[in-house]
């Protein structure tokens, strides 16, 4: 019906056409040829209307040409000839974009409003005009055509008072035109002005009214637009609303998805601001709804396809999923290819798929990413605007993505060429332009990072003045604001640290107190800007003050002295202490923090700590204490994965050794303790934490494990998020928080996830005296932990940096074992052991005698570079004399919680518990040469093991990784005679080498054992970790260790494995007990024995390689 009725239109117009150019032929010249001529473009541009023939179009406009001139000046009709004309060629420059033909339009509006009284007429003249200014505005960016437009849609709504049918349009046009001069100036009064010209607007459509649906989704966008701005969180709540009441009037398929796609924007930017997941996850259903009513062909898909994208994007930075990158990169690449060369929007969509690939380049993407972003940035810059008001963005994107290939890639001449391109962006950004802080500070960020890479100094003052002006545009309340004033601190800084201006200096410490003023106690962000200002404050008294002159002259014994600071005070100036004073207790507030805590807080304390022990402040217990609280919260919401190693490296360094030091040096050994004991072994401990109280508490009721449940969905969900401070992940942070909070209110779950006391620490020195030998920057000190007894200290005659040199040149001999000259080799061991003696062991053992019997085992807890020297090897190695050995017997625990921990686990009986040995003397080719001795080991153990336990063995082609790690499933004894491969840079992929490929570090620790008891690594350097971290133990033994194993024996160095064979066969003879039975809990003892029977048949740095670790 639709179709046959539209059939007959066109064919009366085709017979209508006909008949008025036939009247025309016949129709004599005069006035009367004038209304011919009329009639006939009448019927041209109706056909125009519904055909879109340019043809009609351009023959409308010569017939109204040729009327006009038959109605000359003072013909009752000229001023309809000269509107009319004026409407044609408006429709035609939105054809064709010619601008003669709108310059031509607005002077004839001109001239037909000069003839018109002040009437309805006259009132649709002022609406033509001032429309048509508008278009020029758009393609000219003349401010003052906009203006004009504006006064005369005003005078047009005074012809049009209330009551008035056509009202509502011109009330519409007037708020289309204010918006824009908005866009263009942002000026605030403009916004509202618009925003109550839509609100009048929807007033007088009421419903029922056609367009009372594009008036609700006006007025929604317009309330967008001033929450953007001003974050009055009710109008973003009614564009929300507005959203929803237009979707429910939707006329048409078209209109349901102009509601959806509005609808979905609002709540896009609601996400943004207040981080709620449901909001994003409906914005990308709705972008998804309208995106399905907008089909191939459709004009606005490419709209739905761009901003479904945005949304993924906006999702996949708050998850950190790359697989939503993916996807609103390909979407933007559906939308870009619906905009192909010459459509007036394919610069839009260049741009998206450009920033698309940044995003994605910048989240680990591929390094082609970078590059096509910045193809297709290249090719919208040549493209023309839609608006003359954003034509700097395609240089300031430009500009970005060559800045960001510059930071990956270090090419200058990508940073001069981003450089170019913010200038250009600059001088195309009018000066009251809203974003026109944008270009201000890409600028100034170039020129900083150029000075940084060249030392040009005009660089760097350029860079400040331009960060300045960049906060001149973003005053209080903007959502930059905090941003800029940090770019100016930094680049001051670095232009005080150049030149030493103390008028820069100042700056910066008003600038960060205002930046701290942004961020109140309780803002995910105040320590940044807290221990900025803490620090520069510093800064400030250092540079000015006698007292750190006289600290940094006389430490030692100012540390010494009891009255250094009333000493210190007599020095001091006037109004220097104030500095010293208001940085300390800006630091102390740290201690206070309670949300979740990021890399940033924990920087913070750690500076903090160095400060107070840098200028002897008393803070420094205090600032260590928080520092370690800290870490643990931080690691506690990592996934215990090698994957955060690198985090967890970072943020330990020498923080737990220096803590320790520090509670030495102010008489709290207790608090020493607790304090090294969080900041050691961060991994492990996190791995433990999250294994058997996890287990414990599913295993407590049906509340456990709902909470051990909500816990660990929670932790994935966080896993690597804590600098991301969106309030999406703040929220998930509280959750977190919650849930633990419930989990401590449970009987025997009140510590859940918090370091240890020293009450409990000290369980693990149940069965003997536990020495902490630790060495740090500040002092190196020992501390005997007993039973029944108060920590004993010792102060080392030792410095930090003799310890390294010990360290380093034992590991360069051991390297060297069997390859050199062997008694000059022997010679310098013995040296190094010696002094070891010296200066370290033998202090402790004379404390000891007084504790314990000779015979009585000991612990060592070494720390930092003492995790790489063997204590239990030191001695005087004279006549008459008594090595270490010769009085205890060692074993090593890498903490006190991992020792406590292999006591408490219970051992299975001997009945049901089984041994198996794996050899592997052929390993894949690339992993090490062949173990002769690898078959006459494994037939030792089997003979010594056999009448006391079910025993197997594996070897050969039977000793691959899968065939060892099914083997330790099932095993609780283990014997393996292999390579050991160490990788101190990367430590989770060191290995034991089986036929097939490298045993890791990672797969063992992934699998869960049944009961493990006792491992027996007789393969070389297994105790040997991270060359950066050692204090983190990341090493093959120790993997045993918190894989359940509770007690290990395992190598500081490389193993001959022809002397480990008569090791293996005098220490397994030493392990059976009274009873006849195998006890774990004697390897020490055996170890011991088996060492002393073999002293005189084995080379003495194979007497010393193997160590026990555990019970």
């Amino acid at each position: 019906m639709l179709n046959s009725k539209l059939g007959q239109s066109q064919s009366r117009l085709v017979d209508d056409v006909g008949h008025f150019r036939a009247a025309l032929r016949e129709c004599p010249r005069g006035d009367s040829r004038s209304t011919c001529l009329s009639d006939l473009a009448f019927c041209l541009q109706e056909r125009f209307q519904q055909q879109g023939t340019l043809s009609d179009l351009d023959e409308v406009i010569e017939l109204r040409r040729a009327a006009l001139v038959l109605r000359a000046t003072g013909h009752p009709d000229r001023d309809e000839s000269l509107h009319n004309l004026a409407i044609n060629l408006s429709q035609r420059f939105r054809r064709r974009g010619i601008l003669s033909d709108l310059h031509e339009a607005i002077e004839l509006n001109r001239a037909a409003l000069i003839l018109r009284p002040p009437d309805h007429h006259c009132a649709s003249s002022l609406n033509n005009l001032a429309l048509s200014l508008e278009s020029r505005f758009e393609q000219q960016g003349i401010i003052s055509d906009l203006n004009e437009a504006i006064e005369l849609l005003r005078a047009a709504l005074v012809l049009r008072p209330p009551g008035y049918p056509d009202r509502s349009m011109f009330l519409n046009n007037l708020a289309n035109i204010v918006e824009k001069r908005f866009q263009h100036r942002g000026v605030l009064s403009d916004l509202d002005e618009f925003i109550e010209l839509r609100r009048a607007v929807l007033f007088l459509r009421p419903s029922g009214h056609p367009n009372q649906f594009i008036s609700l989704i006006n007025l929604a966008d317009g309330l967008q637009t001033r929450f953007e701005r001003q974050g009055v969180l009710s109008d973003q709540d009614e564009a929300i609303e507005l959203s929803r009441a237009s979707l429910a009037l939707c006329p048409s398929h078209d209109d349901h998805s102009l509601s959806l796609y509005s609808l979905a924007v609002s709540l896009n930017t609601r996400f943004q601001q207040q981080g709620v997941l449901s909001d994003l996850d409906e914005a990308i259903e709705l972008h998804r709804a309208a995106l399905a009513l907008r089909a191939p062909g459709h004009h606005l898909r490419p709209s739905s396809l761009n901003g479904l994208a945005i949304s993924l994007r906006n999702r996949s930075h708050s998850q950190g999923a790359l697989s939503g990158l993916d996807e609103a990169t390909e979407l933007h690449r559906a939308a870009l290819e619906l905009h192909p060369p010459g459509h007036p929007d394919r610069s839009i969509s260049l741009n998206n798929l450009a920033m698309a690939l940044l995003d994605r380049s910048e989240r680990g993407g591929v390094p082609s990413d970078l590059d096509e972003s910045i193809k297709l940035l290249r090719a919208a810059l040549v493209l023309p605007r839609h608006s003359y008001c954003d034509r700097f963005s395609p240089f300031n994107n430009l500009a970005i993505s060559l800045h960001s290939r510059f930071v990956q890639r270090g090419v200058v001449s990508d940073l001069n060429d981003a450089i170019a391109l913010h200038q250009t962006a600059l001088e195309l950004c009018p000066p009251d332009h809203p974003d026109r802080s944008i270009p201000l500070h890409g600028l100034a960020e170039c020129l900083r990072n150029r000075y940084h890479k060249q030392g040009i100094l005009p660089d760097l003052d350029e860079a400040i003045e331009l960060h300045r002006a960049a906060l001149a545009f973003r005053p209080s309340g903007h959502p930059e604001r905090y941003t800029s004033l940090n770019n100016v601190t930094l680049s001051l800084l670095d232009r005080f640290h150049q030149q030493g201006i103390l008028s820069d200096l100042n700056e910066v410490v008003e600038l960060f107190r205002a930046a701290l003023a942004l961020c109140p106690p309780g803002h995910p962000s105040r320590s940044s800007p807290l221990s900025s200002l803490a620090e520069s404050l510093l800064t400030r008294f250092k540079r000015q003050s006698i007292v750190f002159k006289i600290i940094m002259h006389n430490r030692v014994v100012l540390e010494q002295y009891p009255y250094r600071d009333q000493c210190l005070l007599r020095w001091e100036q006037p109004g220097l202490l104030p500095d010293l004073d208001e940085a300390f207790g800006l630091y102390s507030q740290l201690s206070q923090f309670s949300h979740s805590v990021s890399r940033r807080d924990l920087a913070a304390a750690k500076l903090w700590a160095t400060s107070a022990e840098q200028l002897i402040h008393d803070s420094a217990l205090a600032a260590y204490q928080t520092a370690l609280k800290f870490l643990v919260q931080h690691v506690a919401v990592l996934a215990s994965s090698s994957r955060h190693f690198d985090v967890v490296r970072k943020a330990t360094s020498s923080l737990a050794m220096d803590a320790f030091s520090c509670g030495v040096c102010h008489g709290a050994l207790t608090t020493a303790v607790e304090l090294v004991e969080q900041g050691r072994a961060v991994f492990w401990t996190q791995l433990a934490h999250l294994r058997t109280p996890l287990d414990e508490l599913a295993a407590s009721g049906d509340t456990g494990e709902a909470l051990a449940e909500e816990f660990k969905q929670l932790s994935f969900m966080l896993d690597g998020s804590t600098e991301d401070q969106s309030p999406h992940t703040r929220r998930r942070t509280v959750q977190w928080h919650n849930v633990i909070s419930r989990i401590r209110m449970l009987h025997n779950f009140s510590r859940f996830l918090l370091p240890p006391l020293f009450s409990d620490l000290q369980k693990a020195a149940d069965d003997g005296p536990v020495i902490i030998v630790n060495a740090s920057q500040y002092s190196c000190d020992a501390l005997i932990i007993m039973k029944a007894h108060d920590p004993v200290h010792i102060s080392l005659d030792i410095a930090h940096a003799k310890v390294c040199e010990l360290s380093s040149k034992f590991q360069s001999l051991t390297a060297r074992a069997g390859y050199s000259d062997h008694q000059v080799e022997l010679h310098s061991i013995i040296a190094v052991l010696r002094e070891l003696w010296d200066r370290v062991v033998s202090p402790i053992v004379q404390v000891l005698r007084n504790f314990i019997l000779r015979g009585s085992r000991i612990w060592w807890c070494p720390t930092a570079e003492f995790t790489l020297l063997p204590l239990h090897a030191a001695g005087p190695y004279e006549l008459n004399s008594h090595n270490f050995s010769h009085f205890y017997i060692s074993s090593y625990t890498p903490t006190l919680v991992a020792l406590i921990r292999a006591r408490q686990q219970v051992s299975r009986d001997a009945s049901i518990e089984h041994f198996v040995a794996i050899g592997q003397a052929n390993p894949d080719s690339d992993k090490g040469k062949g173990l002769r001795c690898v078959p006459t080991e494994l037939a030792t153990v089997a003979q010594r093991i056999t009448p006391f336990m079910s025993f197997v063995s594996l070897a050969d082609s039977d000793a691959t990784v899968q065939g060892a790690l099914d083997a330790l499933s099932r095993h609780q004894w283990l014997h393996l005679a292999c390579h050991g491969i160490p990788n101190r840079k990367q430590p989770f992929e060191s290995s034991f080498a089986m036929r097939d490929g490298p045993l890791q570090i990672r797969d063992i620790i992934q699998s869960h054992l049944q009961s493990p008891a006792f491992a027996f690594l007789s393969a070389c350097h297994t105790t040997v970790g991270d060359e950066s971290s050692p204090d983190e133990a990341i090493h093959l033994a120790a993997a045993m260790q918190f894989a359940g194993f509770r007690s290990v024996i395992g190598s500081m160095w490389s193993v001959d494995d022809s002397v480990a064979n008569q090791i293996v066969s005098v220490f397994y003879e030493n392990l059976v007990d009274d009873s006849g039975r195998l006890d774990c809990t004697r390897a020490a003892v055996a170890l011991h024995k088996a060492i002393k029977t073999l002293r005189k048949k084995i080379p003495f740095e194979q007497q010393i390689v193997f160590i026990h670790i555990g019970v």
